[in-house]
């Protein structure tokens, strides 16, 4: 058995790999890939041991759990030392010195990951036995895949079926697949976030890229169109975790119609808002610049160009509706609403939103 150290350009965090040899044959196998999860806890003491259980069931089991609480009030640090104590692999739990929030804890928790792949956990949800598995001959596959996604069941706060599933309710439709299937993840991402953190899995080797996370992101949305401007981004075509659906939850993934959609937004977004969304995606093009300066793909720079002149248009509009038609259609004559968002859908959003607030 020897080993071989890692340059500073490996994997950070692993400080050698194990290399083995057939008996008497000197054919040289693949070092062992490692997984590890990123788990963030806070006030989770009701669901969080169904999560601890699924994964410790799984089929290929992880080479560590990384679980990072914000602070619980409640027994989740403890439910969690417990685990740790009886799981059959390594876990780490890190309390934070003060509540960081969703993003900023999950960034802490990947930051400490030590594996080749990190997958995305949160508390409350439950893993099929595959998922690991899945995602690790997935990604073997697919040397050119930085990250993986899947669909999830979506079940109550009892794990009973709620009749359809994520991807339903987050419109990942077959044109969208298609561009995925086609290595154009980049480009489908800029439409629509369809990416859920909690069935997410990437390389580690983008970990340096990722982080850290801007305030303005979630962490899912985050990691998923910067690891898309520079690898293939990949889907499981089926479920690998029951969703759960519950009031505590910081986003839902419930089913809308149409016109409750339109009210929601009516109800929900303002001026400070929109004015956000051309930033979120400066906050993604500066990301790229300082990392990859001019190995930045062309294509992938024009697309990211229109996607913030499409935003600053659209958080130009006025106050008053029936001023904002003529910036709303030049839009629509550039192709961008389509492009970019919801077509029409998204032309209309723009239209009957109320700006005063």
């Amino acid at each position: 058995m020897n080993s071989a150290s890692l340059s500073p350009d490996d994997e950070p965090g692993r400080l050698e790999i194990l290399r083995y040899f057939l008996p008497g044959d000197g054919v040289e196998l693949k070092p062992k890939t490692t997984i590890s999860v990123a788990l963030c806890t806070y006030n989770g003491e009701r669901h969080l041991p169904e999560q601890l259980r699924s994964i410790a069931a799984q089929d290929r089991l992880p080479d560590e759990v990384v679980i990072s609480d914000d602070r619980s009030t409640d027994r989740t640090p403890a439910i969690a030392e417990q685990f740790a104590a009886h799981a059959p692999f390594p876990v780490r739990l890190v309390v934070n010195g003060r509540n960081l929030g969703p993003t900023k804890n999950f960034e802490r928790a990947i930051g400490m990951c030590a594996g080749d792949i990190i997958v995305l956990s949160d508390q409350d949800d439950s893993w099929f036995g595959d998922r690991l598995q899945v995602t690790e001959d997935a990604l073997a596959q697919r040397p050119d895949a930085g990250a993986l996604f899947a669909d999830a069941d979506l079940v109550d706060e009892n794990l009973n079926p709620l009749g359809y599933r994520l991807w339903d309710s987050a419109y990942f439709n077959c044109k969208l697949r298609r561009q995925f299937d086609a290595g154009n993840a980049f480009e489908a991402l800029l439409a629509h976030n369809v990416v859920t953190g909690a069935t997410m899995a990437f390389r580690s080797r983008y970990r340096r890229l990722v982080l850290p996370i801007p305030s303005l992101w979630i962490h899912d949305g985050w990691i998923a169109i910067l690891i898309a401007a520079v690898a293939n981004v990949i889907c499981a075509n089926h479920p690998l975790i029951q969703y759960r659906q519950h009031a505590a939850q910081q986003l839902d993934a419930a089913m809308r119609t149409l016109a409750a959609h339109f009210a929601n937004t009516r109800a929900d977004d303002n001026q400070e808002k929109y004015r956000a969304m051309p930033e979120q995606y400066r906050l993604v093009y500066e990301r790229l610049k300082a990392s990859l300066g001019a190995g930045l793909a062309p294509g992938i720079d024009h697309l990211l160009q229109q996607k913030i002149r499409h935003m600053d248009r659209r958080a130009g509009l006025a106050r008053a509706r029936s001023w904002r038609v003529p910036a709303i259609a030049g839009e629509l004559a550039l192709n961008r609403y389509a492009r970019f968002g919801y077509g029409w859908k998204g032309a209309l959003r723009d239209l009957l939103v109320n700006l005063e607030k």
